[in-house]
């Protein structure tokens, strides 16, 4: 069996350019195949957004994964937290509903370290991170983004996707 830790990546926080960002949910669970949960996770980036001050430019939420190009405002800023303040809250509230609601999936997403127990939402590590540099490659990013939907064939057309 793999190793569920994804490789450390560098983060590279550099005043005007924009980041295409990817995380997983853990062992690739379709936890995002459920509008609640896409509610959840919409209102993380949100909050996020006013609170660290950057755009998104855009995003497409899938069933098991997350792609976001966002553009940091302040000159000085880490993607890290920008990360971490949208991927923790959602985490936080799904694996309590998960706990009042559906605990049958408690075991596949619970691993225990001596006496910590602890609950995985999202896969671990930082995901993919990507500093866009090129208006050429940050319009292509954009159209891989929209289109993945598109790509996995759950939609015809990149607009049918609610979550994008």
């Amino acid at each position: 069996m793999g190793s569920s830790r994804q490789p450390h990546r560098s983060n590279y926080n550099i005043p005007g350019q924009a980041h295409e960002l990817t995380w997983t949910c853990y062992h690739r669970c379709p936890f995002l195949s459920k509008e609640q949960t896409c509610e959840w996770l919409a209102d993380a980036l949100n909050a996020a957004r006013s609170q660290l001050n950057f755009s998104v430019w855009a995003y497409v939420f899938m069933p098991e994964h997350v792609h976001l190009i966002i553009y940091p405002n302040n000159r000085t800023y880490e993607i890290e937290t920008i990360r971490q303040t949208i991927k923790e809250p959602c985490a936080r509230t799904a694996v309590a509903w998960l706990k009042d609601n559906a605990p049958e999936w408690l075991p596949r997403i619970t691993r225990q370290k001596g006496k910590r127990i602890r609950r995985y939402f999202w896969q671990t590590g930082g995901g993919y991170d990507r500093n866009i540099e090129q208006g050429s490659t940050l319009l292509e990013m954009i159209d891989y983004v929209h289109e993945n939907p598109c790509r996995k064939g759950f939609v015809q057309r990149a607009s049918d996707w609610k979550w994008s």
